[in-house]
This record gives structure tokens, sequence and C-alpha cells, in this order.
């Protein structure tokens, strides 16, 4: 059943609680709101990684070891979210592929 039609049942009259199990929530996020959520956390992690080169490049840092983890984490997760990317568009190239 659809939210819409749930919620037109809990309305009727007689119908004052639904089951916990027919609750009527706001819908999940979709992949659009997930994707926009990881592009901001990759771009986080790159500025973070830019910010550690720079200190690095005028001499403010004590511990490079954390510079290159940084560098890392922001290296993998750029390539991360470039898969889903291919992926996605491959899949949708896929179904624009299908004959109807």
């Amino acid at each position: 059943m659809t939210l819409e039609a749930i919620g037109a049942i809990a309305a009727l009259p007689g119908m004052d609680a639904l089951p916990a199990s027919v609750a009527v929530d706001k819908p999940a996020a979709g992949f659009d709101a997930w994707f926009a959520q990881q592009v901001g956390q990759v771009d986080a992690g790159l500025r973070v990684a830019d910010n550690d080169l720079r200190a690095l490049a005028v001499g403010n840092v004590q511990n490079l070891h954390e510079v290159m983890i940084h560098l890392e984490e922001a290296k993998l997760s750029f390539q991360l979210l470039a898969q889903v990317r291919n992926r996605v568009l491959e899949a949708y190239q896929e179904v624009m592929r299908t004959q109807v």
C-alpha cells in the first residue's frame, strides 16, 4: 500500500490508531539525497586534505602520519564516489537501451 492509501484508511471513522506495523511516516530519503550527502562528505574530506597539504608546505604540521591518512581517506572516498556514479550512469544507459 502507498502512504497515501494508508493515510486515507487512518482517516476513516473508527480508525483512531493504526497498528505499529502500519505506522504512517515520512517517506525515506531517496538516492538523490543520499548521493548529495556523500558528495558533501567527500568535499569536506578533500578540503581537510588540502588544508593539511598547505600546512605541510609551510611547515606547520606536527604529525606527517595524520596528513598522509587524510590524503588517503580523501583519495579513497573520491574513488568510491566516482565508481558509484559510473555504476548509476551505466544502469541508466542500460534502462534507456531497453526496448518497450
